[in-house]
C-alpha cells in the first residue's frame, strides 16, 4: 500500500526536478521522506509517528505544507492500531500538541489546540478502535477452540469410562467369583487368578486417574463403575433410605443395554432423585423406565415445592452430555401443578 499511494509522488518529484518547479518537488519530497518509514509503522509504530509528526510540523513552519497529510494520517492510524491504549493515549498527547503549536505559530490567532486534537486524534481513533475489534475477535475465537477442546475431552472421558472401565470392573467380578468357586488344591489357579484380579483393579485405578486428567476442568470423575439399570433397585432403595419416598416401574422386556446407554440410564436416574432431595420440600419420587424395540425410555417425576429457583448445574449438564453422547432426546423442566420432570429418550443404537 506504501508503495502504491507514493508512486504519484515520485513521478511528481520528478516532474517538479525537470521543469524547476521549487514547491512542487519540496511537496513531493516531504510526501516520500514521511512515507518511507511506514514500511515498518506495524512494528514501530511510536517511533514512525514521531518521525512522521515532526517532519510534518517543520513543513508547516516552512510552509511546505499547511495540513496534515497522507503519511500523517496513516502513521496516527498504524499509532491507535498497532498500540495499546495507554501508550497510544500518551503519545496522542504529544502529538496533539506537536500539531497545535504547529497550527498556532502558522496562522496565529486560530485555535491551534482544538485542530491539533481533532485531526489527530480521528485517525488514532479509529486504529484502536479496529484493534479492540481484532482483540476481541480473536479471544472469541480462542475462547471457542478452548471450549471445544474441553467438551472433546469430557466426552472421551465419559466414553472411556462407560465402555472400558465398566467391562474391567466386570472382568474383575468374573474373576473373583471363579477364584471364589476353586477347591483348595488348585493353588496353582487360585494365584493366577487372584493376580488376573489384582491386574485389573490396578488398571481400574489407572483409568480412573486418566479420567481424572481428561476432566480436570471441573467435570469431575464418574463415582464407582458397573452401575447400569439393573442397579436401579438398588438406587431406589437408597433413596428411600435417604428419606424419600420412591418407587420404580419397568414396562416393555428388559433387554441389554449397550454399555453407554446402560451408564447414561442410572446416571439420569441418580442425579433426578439427588436433585429431588437437594431442592424440593416433601417430595414423593416416581421412576419409570420403558424398554422398546429401538430405545428405552426413563422418566423421573417428583411432586416437591422447590426450596428455591433452580439454577442450571453442573448436574443437568451431564445428563444432557451423557444422552447426546447416546444420541438421545432430553427434557426437564417444572411440571404443571408443581414438582419436576425428567424425561429422556435413549436409541438402543446411536444415530
Amino acid at each position: 500500500m506504501v508503495v502504491l499511494v507514493s508512486l504519484p509522488a515520485i513521478f511528481g518529484l520528478y516532474f517538479g526536478l525537470v521543469r524547476n518547479d521549487r514547491e512542487l518537488a519540496l511537496a513531493t519530497g516531504q510526501f516520500l521522506i514521511c512515507m518511507v518509514p511506514l514500511l515498518v509503522y506495524r512494528t514501530r509504530p511510536v517511533a514512525v509517528t514521531a518521525f512522521v509528526v515532526t517532519v510534518d510540523a517543520i513543513s508547516m513552519l516552512i510552509d511546505i505544507t499547511n495540513f496534515i497529510g497522507v503519511p500523517g494520517t496513516l502513521a496516527l492510524y498504524g499509532l491507535g492500531r498497532f498500540t495499546r491504549g495507554r501508550t497510544a493515549a500518551i503519545t496522542l498527547g504529544f502529538v496533539a500538541a506537536t500539531y497545535a503549536i504547529s497550527f498556532e505559530l502558522e496562522t496565529p490567532g486560530v485555535s491551534g489546540w482544538l485542530a491539533g486534537l481533532i485531526f489527530s486524534a480521528i485517525p488514532v481513533g479509529v486504529g484502536q478502535f479496529l484493534r479492540l475489534r481484532h482483540e476481541l475477535n480473536r479471544r472469541r475465537r480462542r475462547e471457542a477452540a478452548d471450549s471445544a477442546v474441553r467438551a472433546e475431552r469430557r466426552r472421551i472421558a465419559r466414553e472411556l469410562h462407560d465402555v472400558v472401565a465398566h467391562h474391567i470392573s466386570v472382568i474383575n467380578a468374573l474373576v473373583g467369583g471363579a477364584r471364589a468357586t476353586l477347591p483348595p488344591e488348585q493353588e496353582v489357579t487360585r494365584d493366577a487368578l487372584e493376580s488376573a484380579e489384582q491386574t485389573a483393579r490396578q488398571a481400574l485405578a489407572e483409568m480412573r486417574q486418566l479420567l481424572d486428567v481428561l476432566r480436570a476442568d471441573g467435570d469431575g470423575a464418574d463415582a464407582a463403575t458397573g452401575v447400569g439399570a439393573n442397579r436401579l433397585p438398588s438406587l431406589i432403595q437408597e433413596a428411600r433410605t435417604a428419606g424419600l419416598p420412591a418407587v420404580l416401574t419397568v414396562t416393555g422386556e428388559p433387554v441389554t443395554l449397550p454399555a453407554a446407554v446402560d451408564h447414561a440410564v442410572y446416571r439420569i436416574v441418580q442425579e433426578a432423585l439427588t436433585n429431588t432431595r437437594k431442592h424440593a420440600l416433601s417430595a414423593k419420587a416416581s421412576v419409570r423406565l420403558a424398554y422398546g424395540m429401538t430405545e428405552v425410555e426413563v422418566e423421573v417425576l417428583d411432586d416437591g415445592v422447590p426450596k428455591q429457583p433452580l439454577a442450571p448445574g453442573f448436574g443437568l449438564g451431564g445428563m444432557a452430555e451423557r444422552v447426546a453422547l447416546c444420541g438421545g432426546q432430553l427434557s426437564t423442566g417444572p411440571r404443571q401443578g408443581g414438582g419436576f420432570r425428567v424425561h429422556a429418550r435413549l436409541p438402543l443404537e446411536k444415530v
